[in-house]
């Protein structure tokens, strides 16, 4: 049942990843628009497209199981800086501090998942066990 729990937890947490990757594209102009709030003007589309990459290979790597230490890694290098810069509760407005504090702590759980990812490894259905317990003839 453990090994059906991971990888049902690694479908829902790539999920989000290809949503974020989906929806940076989907929404370019929108998303430069909030780049340069948040003081990133320089090679706009450079940065996104990085993250895209960082987003879709993590994600993918993830969900596979194949290298799903390295694909958290990568995920966890967007994650955790996009997260501190948009989400600073600390500085948000009253208004606003409730939802901002919210969405920074679902984040922060998002973080802890790739790191039990990171330490349990990716589980039996994954690529990389099929890989490993196939024999070639």
């Amino acid at each position: 049942m453990r090994d059906i729990f991971d990888l049902i937890g690694r479908i829902f947490l790539s999920a989000i990843f290809f949503f974020e990757a989906f929806d940076s594209v989907k929404s370019m102009s929108k998303t430069k628009t909030l780049m340069t709030e948040y003081g990133i003007n320089s090679n706009q589309d450079l940065w996104i497209y990085g993250a895209v990459f960082l987003l879709l290979l993590g994600g993918t790597l993830l969900l596979i199981g194949y290298r799903s230490t390295f694909g958290a890694l990568l995920l966890l290098c967007y994650w955790i800086p996009v997260t501190f810069l948009v989400y600073d509760f600390w500085n948000a407005p009253k208004a606003d501090l409730r939802i901002e504090s919210i969405i920074f702590m679902k984040n922060m759980a998002i973080v802890g998942g790739l790191l039990m990812v990171i330490a349990n490894g990716s589980g039996k259905y994954s690529i990389k066990r099929l890989l490993a317990t196939t024999r070639v003839r």
